[in-house]
């Protein structure tokens, strides 16, 4: 357990030992050879308010239910982690979720993309905060530097329905709330590009407890406190999503294909369309498609209402939206973070009747200890701790 009186420094080293120790892959393609990426290669709509959907598979320990406001994660006990992570990847791509955050202090809700090298791109909810939701991203599990994370203004994310976007694309990384860019991440912003999330991802989305008993003080002042289970259930709604898979410019994509001794680059997967050809112009085809751009849609609507997984893999929430450094991080945690402060969101559609959000909510409490934080870190090492 971390001392009250822990430095920043510190915290940063204890992250990084947490991120070298616990973030992990099933298999990195940069290091051996893997399986293929099974690839969407087409746009799904998914509506958890009719059930559950095959997309998805469910992690081990993890107990779904649905209703009316659709996919229902709850937390009884800080052993709990409901987690949902697609069976198929996208190759750039744009993805929104409709989603009511989960309320408590230390309690996360996350939206995260991860690819099998671990590039990530993610939204980040913590239940003590009313004002504000974390966006990161990572290249190739790189922790060295924790200047990536912004925040953004918006509403009492746990009493309303928003929705979230990433647009992703061989240029650029986009974050969105009901439709409205809060934040983009230009290609030579991460590092030339060597940072720059450009691999095949998976979509996962879960909740878990930063505010642990036995959690270092470093993660338990970044979450905002202990949680009070005498407070819960804790419960966050994922009603929607759609997914659209933008392959890296190819039609018809069936799988994503890592060339042998890969540098992780996107010009370094092969796109394999239906017919089983490869597409030599993957590694220069337009991956800049518009969000308007249409394919083949698929509801994902029938299951039952309540479903326990018997997989024996552990599959951990790689909720990585680390902090930034500063109480103005939101403006200015990384060069590449435009809008983070200056804008306001509503709910989306269903649930319009929401006051907007304050210009100037940015809390201060515990600012210098969110400085360095890699929640993909934390969370997984939390998970880990308690799937064994």
């Amino acid at each position: 357990m971390f001392s009250k009186l822990l430095s920043t420094t510190a915290v940063v080293l204890a992250a990084t030992q947490l991120v070298s120790a616990q973030t992990f892959t099933d298999c990195d393609p940069t290091k051996k050879k893997c399986p293929d990426d099974p690839a969407l290669g087409k746009t799904v709509t998914v509506d958890f308010t009719k059930g559950e959907s095959d997309l998805f598979k469910v992690a081990e320990g993890t107990k779904l239910t649905y209703d009316k406001n659709g996919a229902v994660f709850t937390i009884n006990k800080e052993t709990e982690a409901p987690t949902i992570t697609s069976n198929k990847y996208i190759f750039f791509g744009k993805v929104d979720v409709e989603l009511q955050a989960a309320p408590g202090t230390g309690v996360v809700t996350s939206f995260v993309l991860q690819s099998d090298d671990l590039d990530e791109i993610d939204w980040e909810w913590l239940g003590g905060d009313k004002a504000q939701v974390q966006t990161n991203y990572f290249g190739k599990g790189d922790t060295t530097t924790y200047d990536r994370g912004a925040y953004h203004d918006v509403a009492n994310p746990q009493d309303q329905v928003y929705k979230y976007s990433i647009d992703w694309t061989k240029d650029y990384v986009r974050w969105l709330i009901n439709d409205k860019q809060v934040r983009e991440l230009k290609y030579a912003d991460a590092k030339g590009g060597s940072r720059f999330p450009q691999t095949p991802m998976q979509i996962k989305l879960g909740t878990w407890v930063a505010g642990r008993s036995d959690a270092p003080e470093g993660t338990v002042q970044w979450a905002g406190g202990k949680t009070d289970f005498s407070q819960a259930p804790f419960v966050a709604h994922y009603k929607s999503l759609t997914i659209q898979d933008y392959s890296n410019g190819v039609k018809n994509a069936e799988k994503y294909v890592w060339a042998d001794g890969s540098d992780g680059s996107y010009q370094s997967i092969k796109v394999i369309t239906g017919d089983g050809k490869d597409d030599d112009t993957s590694s220069s085809a337009s991956s800049t498609a518009k969000s308007t751009k249409t394919s083949e849609t698929k509801t994902a609507s029938e299951g039952s209402s309540t479903k326990t997984s018997d997989k024996s893999t552990l599959s951990t929430v790689t909720s990585t939206a680390s902090a930034s450094g500063s109480a103005s991080a939101s403006a200015s945690a990384s060069a590449s973070a435009t809008g983070g402060n200056d804008t306001s969101a509503a709910p989306s559609g269903s649930s319009s009747t929401s006051p907007a959000a304050p210009t100037s909510s940015i809390p201060t409490t515990n600012g210098g200890m969110k400085t360095g934080f890699s929640t993909a870190a934390l969370g997984a090492c939390l998970m880990a701790v308690f799937m064994l």
